[in-house]
């Protein structure tokens, strides 16, 4: 089936981590056929061992570094990607962490977790998307997907400004898809279930490395709590990605689509 990238450029943010939902997203987005496609995150080692990869797949590419909560290193990063490819046709706002525990008491969080929390997810996917939108309404075209969190939906964590940060790219997506309709652009967002990645480290933090079986049992027991039988790769979600970053879903705007395994309906 024809996804319509052909020609089309991308860009992948949160793309560095090789075991990663930005990477098997940006892999993808080469597969379909993408001419190019452009990754970025923090650690550049990291995103130009995907850029390396993306191109073994014939695609084009570049691994740029940037900090997404810098306005200036993003305006930086966005340049370099248009001066080398010439454009932009779909952004895909993958970069976030959970930066404190589950179940840390609303007394013991901490003002600056909070206020880099929601810098990285909100503000961070903001300053992307608003040094590439210009870009696209000039070309009157362009789709994007931000990346958000089944956590929205879920509340037996506590109170969580992962979450809540989440909760506030849902909406970002919503208001960002109604403002530029017109424009040609569409803006969706993808909201995963539990997937093993290292994006959620900070969870483990003071805990003792879990032998293989011991991980092997905690994904065993995880996968039974999941309707579908079992937790999701980054795969599931870099194909939901990429479904609503194509043409197939050209009269798609606005929508929060989870990929949880039934989790959240």
């Amino acid at each position: 089936m024809d996804l319509g990238f052909k020609g089309k450029v991308a860009l992948v943010t949160g793309a560095g981590s090789q075991i990663g939902i930005g990477r098997e997203t940006a892999l993808l987005l080469a597969k379909e056929g993408c001419d190019a496609v452009a990754v970025t995150d923090i650690n550049l080692d990291d995103v130009r061992k995907t850029a390396e990869a993306v191109a073994k797949l014939g695609a084009r590419s570049s691994g740029v570094k940037a900090d997404i909560t810098s306005g200036d290193e993003v305006g930086a990063m966005v340049r370099k990607v248009i001066d080398e490819f010439g454009k932009v046709d779909i952004l895909c706002n993958v970069a976030g962490a959970i930066l404190h525990k589950d179940n840390t008491p609303l007394e013991a969080q901490k003002q600056e977790v909070w206020e880099r929390q929601m810098r990285l997810n909100l503000f961070g996917t903001m300053l992307v998307t608003q040094a590439v939108l210009p870009h696209m309404k000039s070309r009157q075209y362009g789709a994007l997907v931000n990346v958000g969190s089944g956590s929205t939906h879920q509340y037996t964590m506590g109170v969580g400004v992962y979450a809540i940060s989440k909760a506030a790219v849902d909406t970002f997506t919503k208001q960002l898809a109604m403002a530029e309709a017109g424009n040609g652009i569409r803006v969706n967002c993808v909201a995963p279930g539990p997937v093993p990645t290292n994006f959620g480290a900070i969870l483990r933090e003071g805990m003792p490395t879990p032998t293989e079986e011991q991980m092997k049992a905690r994904r065993e027991a995880m996968s039974r709590t999941m309707p579908l039988g079992r937790i999701g790769t980054a795969a599931d979600v870099a194909c939901a990605v990429a479904f609503l970053a194509s043409d197939l879903t050209g009269y798609v705007t606005g929508q929060v689509f989870h990929v949880s395994g039934g989790s959240v309906m």
